[in-house]
């Protein structure tokens, strides 16, 4: 884990507080020092990444137990953890003090190396487990805030294309003349692409609500068998070649997440081509738990500072480019993590990309 845990030490005795910060040491924590109540306070407001306070009960001035009570009567910092480190815990009184005033945990001095390192150990897995969850709610409004952007001016979209069409139509349909006009292939081009640009955003947005229904139906499947159906549906253009090699297996899955995965690769190799003859592959290495399936083309490729970004939500490689609509991939995404796989990409600029994901056997 790449976060580090913060960890503050307070005790009125410097010997007390180097021994505890080296009966702590390891490479994933921070330490800071503190010798009075007052300057442990100014230290938990100055830094926000302090994730466990070992507060010594008895110290001159303000004691630990007005230091814990100060500490939890903020929102700010209510929710560190404090361990108190006391020689006087064993008075059931001041056990109960303790936790009143906000401790989560004792330690009795003289301490225990094994079992301060072991509650230590479990503090910072709590802390660790409460910053991804703390994470995850984060981008959870994050994408929230996205879609309810998307879904304000997707009115506005959808709008566009339908004017264009219904405006081309009643052209074609009041000027007589039209039909035998030398006009009348370009407009209906017109009418075609604006047709188009409508479908793919309302595909999209359909794909997007119904990866949420977790529609979990099982079948065997022949992927083999699966895989040239598809590429037919799909209707890639003459000068566009797509290879499925010969290895594919056949597994228990949802056919229709796995095919909409694949749609969704396949769909975007044969669009984003920009070769003279296109070349797609698609095949599959063999794991322990997991297939790695991958589509590779010979495509213009993405930089490789591209190859997170376009799996997040709304994201595309270029956002000049009026294809897509930035939500298959993410789709693809969920779908390979629901299982618990993973997806990424392999691509070099300007001679093609091979995306991968993992299918859980």
């Amino acid at each position: 884990m790449n976060k580090k845990f913060t960890i503050l030490l307070v005790d009125d005795r410097m010997e007390n507080l180097l021994s505890l910060e080296q009966m702590l040491l390891t490479d994933n924590r921070i330490f800071i020092q503190s010798t009075s109540g007052n300057d442990a306070l100014k230290q938990v407001l100055k830094n926000e990444d302090i994730g466990l306070i070992m507060l010594d009960v008895q110290m001159p001035d303000m004691d630990g137990f007005e230091v814990a009570r100060l500490l939890k009567n903020n929102p700010k910092t209510r929710d560190i953890s404090i361990i108190f480190v006391t020689a006087i815990n064993k008075d059931e009184y001041h056990v109960l003090k303790g936790f009143e005033k906000g401790a989560v945990d004792y330690l009795s001095k003289p301490l225990d190396i094994n079992v301060t390192r072991a509650k230590v150990d479990v503090f910072e897995k709590l802390y660790h487990y409460q910053y991804e969850l703390r994470q995850m709610l984060k981008q959870k409004d994050q994408i929230n805030g996205q879609l309810e952007r998307f879904m304000h001016v997707v009115a506005h979209d959808l709008k566009s294309p339908l004017s264009g069409i219904t405006g081309l139509l009643m052209l074609m349909k009041e000027d007589e003349d039209l039909l035998s006009s030398r006009f009348l292939a370009e407009y209906t081009d017109m009418a075609i692409n604006a047709t188009g640009q409508l479908s793919d955003m309302i595909t999209a947005i359909l794909d997007y609500s119904r990866e949420h229904q977790f529609n979990n139906r099982e079948e065997y499947v022949e992927v083999g068998e699966m895989l040239p159906q598809l590429i037919q549906l799909l209707f890639p253009p003459a000068h566009i070649k797509i290879r499925v090699e010969e290895n594919m297996p056949g597994l228990h899955t949802s056919r229709q997440k796995l095919q909409q995965v694949f749609q969704n690769l396949l769909s975007n190799a044969i669009k984003y081509n920009d070769k003279e003859e296109g070349h797609i592959t698609v095949g599959c290495r063999h794991g322990a738990e997991f297939y790695d399936f991958y589509v590779k083309d010979n495509g213009p490729g993405i930089e490789e500072k591209d190859n997170e970004r376009i799996f997040r939500l709304f994201e595309k490689v270029d956002s000049e480019d009026g294809r897509g609509t930035g939500i298959g991939l993410n789709i693809l995404k969920l779908l390979v993590e629901t299982q618990g796989g993973r997806v990424w990409v392999e691509s070099k600029q300007g001679e093609g990309s091979c995306f991968y994901f993992q299918w859980r056997k």
